[in-house]
């Protein structure tokens, strides 16, 4: 805004400046020009009543003497013919048989005085012709032609000129200051007022916007802090209770599972379904309670890094962690049948913690483990997508469809045939919280024949996005350019089997 701001007032500036410069410099030019025309003007005149005197008198010595003292003072050459076109008097080589000069005799002759047209400029170097009839009335007695010289009259329009110039310079210096002082005045407050947005936006307590600038933007400003405390007030209010309710809950669940476990030896066969159905809920609830927990820790972090933006430190290699954790989550897969791989992919530096990619990768798997159903196959895969870093984990289970993969970021929310399935419905929405936090997102697609796939896009570190070997980018989608051969920065992709490097094998 303040760059839009700026422009428009110097604008106004340039051409308020031109409207006032351009005419004064044009007039400038005019005097100028009048001046050397008149001058030249009571010159000839005088020539033309001494060449009357002298066609009358017979006697023309005075009038050769005086065109001779006129050429030596001021340099301009003078061309004096009679009635009869007999040259009288020619000074500074200016001939009357040149045809210029002979066609302003006739027109003089003819009773026609010519005087030159058009304004000087600083540019201008051509001499200019004069000419004048000698005699009274109807009677003409001869001609006088002057070729004035316009060096000096030009040189004084680029005087005049420059100082217009300088003048039109320090007034344009001037209407920046003031543009300038003007668009702070006017946009930092809103400056202020936008940072304040943003980090009431990212639910944030913003600070006070300073009240300043124009009295519209000073009742604004006062109006939104007004604003702004009623809804951090509420925020917190909210957030102090999510946060107060799973920790005041944790300790009653927790003496309440004591005691159910302590009496779960000494009840009879017939209430085991019942002491079971209990245990259940009892760990339900603690599992919500963690995931509430986690959620609003995620929304939290998401609003700092909104407002304040990442660390330089914020960054982990992306391949190392998620091969990491599927090795610890390997265990867990083997237990409920289902088969986990992992790709060694090259090292890739995304913009994000090692505690938070760990937290997304540990999401993912976890709900492909107890949703893909026994047999299935899960993979993790992460490559690069140009300036981001892609996690993949799919599965080939029995998948969801198109209406209940538009549901799987909504909070709470679980398909109608996992509910006997132990969650909370607040994993991928922690997820999509980490990843948004770091101007990331998430996407769900579903894998022909059968299968889900989860992908987060997390940024790639700054350093990491001067790829050396641009012709082993992945493209969008993951897809290889060129033929996809191994280069010379980058060993070929293999999966790994409990720490065996062989080509070949998974995890």
């Amino acid at each position: 805004m303040r760059t839009r701001v700026l422009t428009a007032l110097l604008a106004f500036a340039v051409l308020a400046l031109a409207g006032f410069t351009v005419p004064l410099m044009t007039l400038t030019a005019s005097e100028r020009t009048q001046q050397l025309t008149v001058a030249r003007s009571g010159d000839l005149d005088r020539f033309a009543t001494l060449t009357d005197q002298a066609a009358r008198s017979g006697d023309t010595r005075a009038l050769v003497a005086e065109a001779t003292r006129y050429t030596q003072i001021y340099g301009e050459a003078v061309v004096i013919v009679d009635a009869r076109r007999a040259p009288v008097a020619q000074t500074g080589g200016m001939q009357a048989s040149d045809p210029v000069v002979a066609r302003l005799v006739d027109a003089a002759l003819r009773n026609q005085p010519v005087s030159p047209t058009g304004t000087l400029r600083p540019w201008n170097r051509d001499d200019r012709l004069f000419a004048r009839p000698a005699g009274s009335g109807t009677r003409v007695t001869g001609a006088v032609v002057l070729r004035a010289s316009v060096g000096a009259a030009a040189h004084d329009i680029a005087v005049r000129w420059g100082f217009i110039l300088l003048g039109t310079g320090l007034v344009a210096v001037a209407c920046v200051v003031l543009a300038l002082a003007a668009t702070r005045w006017v946009v930092r407050p809103l400056h202020r007022l936008d940072r304040a947005v943003g980090e009431l936006a990212a639910g944030l307590p913003p600070q006070h916007a300073q009240v300043g600038g124009p009295p519209e933007l000073r009742k604004l400003a006062t109006g939104f802090n007004r604003m702004a405390d009623t809804v951090t007030a509420a925020l917190d209010q909210q957030r102090r209770l999510v946060a107060d309710t799973s920790h005041q809950l944790r300790n009653p669940l927790t003496a309440l599972r004591l005691r159910v476990d302590s009496l779960g030896s000494r009840l009879p066969s017939s209430a085991n379904r019942t002491y079971t159905g209990v245990t259940n809920e009892l760990e339900r609830m603690e599992r919500l309670l963690d995931d509430l927990l986690a959620l609003a820790t995620a929304e939290q972090r998401a609003g700092e890094l909104t407002v304040n933006g990442p660390g330089e430190d914020d960054r982990c290699d992306a391949a190392a962690v998620a091969l990491d954790r599927a090795q610890l989550w390997r265990p867990v897969a083997d237990r409920a049948g289902v088969s986990l791989h992992a790709r060694n992919a090259p090292p890739t530096e995304a913009a994000c913690t090692e505690t938070e990619l760990a937290q997304a990768v540990d999401v993912l798997v976890d709900n492909a483990i107890k949703y893909a159903g026994q047999g299935s196959e899960i993979v993790v895969d992460t490559v690069r997508d140009g300036h981001w870093v892609e996690l993949e984990v799919r599965d080939n289970g029995a998948g969801l469809t198109q209406d209940e993969v538009a549901h799987l970021a909504d909070r709470f929310w679980r398909s109608e045939r996992h509910r006997g399935v132990r969650g909370s419905g607040l994993g991928l929405a922690i997820v999509e919280r980490i990843a948004a936090g770091r101007g990331g997102r998430i996407t769900f697609r579903a894998v022909a024949p059968h299968g889900l796939s989860v992908k987060v896009f997390l940024p790639r570190a700054a350093s990491a996005k001067a790829d050396p070997c641009g012709s082993c980018d992945p493209m969008p989608g993951g897809a290889a350019l060129g033929s996809g051969a191994p280069c010379a920065h980058h060993e070929p992709s293999v999966l790994v089997a409990g720490g065996d490097q062989s080509q070949g094998r998974y995890l």
